[in-house]
């Protein structure tokens, strides 16, 4: 009962309340660092393969390959750290990614053929570690029942592209002034000694189901119908990450400014961050499911124009307005998951919408990259609008999946339902 707040304060929950959360910097700061090298990865493979060899398609192909594996893999992820604890997940998890991206890294500087990179980016993005559904999870499990969850996940929201903002910034400048090869090279260091430190952080990771009488039916929390509503969601949003990185890179180097790349990219993030911070600081009444369809509309709305812009400032500007119309979908998206699914598959359910981002990422980066190889400059932009358009239509026709009966329907089929068990 401790994690339910009663004070007068709960009424209008703030940041301030709940980073006073008991434990909650123990699993924060190190989250923070293990994720950081997540936003370096598909930009660095990007300007790692365009360098070698010369093409945007083959660039984006190579990144394509490694979000699709991260999207497979990633509810295997979740759903083996749920049962088995989070540790027992990322201690190899982060061994094997390391070595996968240097592989990867090896194997593009010495002009291997493309089958070769494809080859190794599936296991690069197989191990990626999936620190922010972990770090929600251990947030699922200290404020159960209180109304700080929303603030939560607008919480995490600001610090994902918080490291959007920095990865790339940081991807590109490494790749560009140092050696093409550094960003990625960088991404696999900072994977191996973050994701170490947060899986030493033992006292707050959700505590594992134990055989003993009852034993645990671990469905897949992908039977949830809303969670499959939501991951369509997702894969939208991912449409606007693979097709802004890749066409902001054309852009850049079409121009002759490749180091704005990052700047740009970056202003994008700064504006999910920015409204991040505001729905974390507003008390909502509006439904979430009405919120999220609203919040939808708008970022399709603003991801229409984005192929139209020729210039600088003007691409800067659209960038930040999509960037501010993402943050509202996601946290609403992550905080539906907490009504919807039983806590010992959350995890599980938030590497379903993170997969469903990469994976959409993953087509965008593809689809970008060819448009940009044969079209006009600008032409990979139309990927976002696309996507959007698309998740949009399906979100409106589906969002009765969306209601919070819909998990009492799949609890009662056995998610997360503990069977019952003869008692003497």
């Amino acid at each position: 009962m401790a994690s339910t707040v009663t004070s007068s304060k709960s009424s209008r929950p703030g940041y301030g309340q709940l980073l006073r959360t008991r434990g909650a910097w123990t699993f924060l700061l190190p989250g923070f660092a293990a994720r950081q090298p997540f936003a370096m990865l598909t930009i660095s493979i990007v300007l790692l393969v365009q360098h070698t060899t010369g093409s945007y398609g083959a660039a984006g192909a190579a990144a394509a390959v490694t979000g699709v594996s991260m999207a497979l893999f990633a509810p295997w992820t979740g759903r083996l750290a749920d049962r088995f604890g989070q540790r027992a997940v990322l201690l190899p998890g982060v061994l094997v990614h390391a070595l996968a991206g240097l592989t990867l890294t090896a194997l593009a500087l010495a002009d291997a053929p493309l089958w070769a990179l494809f080859a190794a980016a599936v296991p690069t993005g197989a191990s990626v570690p999936q620190i922010g559904p972990m770090v929600r999870a251990r947030w699922g499990v200290k404020l159960q029942g209180s109304p700080l969850m929303t603030t939560a996940a607008a919480f995490e929201s600001v610090t994902d592209e918080l490291t959007f903002v920095v990865g790339p910034l940081l991807a590109t400048a490494l790749c560009t002034t140092v050696d093409p090869a550094a960003g990625l090279v960088t991404e696999a260091a900072l994977t191996l000694v973050g994701g170490l430190l947060f899986a030493a952080q033992k006292s707050t990771q959700p505590t594992v189901a134990s055989g003993g009488h009852a034993r645990v039916q671990h469905a897949s929390a992908l039977r949830i119908p809303g969670v499959r509503v939501l991951a369509v969601a997702f894969l939208g949003i991912g449409s606007v990450f693979g097709g802004m990185q890749v066409s902001l890179a054309a852009f850049t180097e079409s121009i002759g400014e490749p180091g704005l790349n990052g700047v740009l990219y970056g202003t994008f993030a700064a504006g999910n961050m920015l409204s991040g911070i505001a729905c974390g600081a507003i008390a909502w009444k509006a439904a979430p499911q009405r919120r999220l369809i609203v919040g939808y509309g708008a970022l399709a709305l603003a991801a229409a124009g984005l192929w139209a812009a020729h210039s600088v400032l003007l691409l800067a500007g659209l960038g930040l307005l999509v960037g501010m119309c993402i943050a509202p979908a996601l946290i609403t998206g992550y905080t539906l998951v907490e009504n919807l699914v039983p806590a010992g598959a959350r995890t599980e359910a938030f590497t379903w919408l993170t997969g469903a981002v990469a994976l959409g990422q993953a087509g965008a980066v593809t689809v970008a990259g060819q448009l940009e190889d044969r079209f006009w400059g600008g032409a990979g932009f139309l990927v976002p609008l696309g996507g959007t358009a698309l998740a949009l239509a399906t979100l409106v026709a589906l969002r009765s999946r969306l209601d919070v009966r819909a998990r009492s329907r799949t609890v009662a089929r056995g998610v997360g339902h503990r069977a019952p068990v003869t008692v003497d």
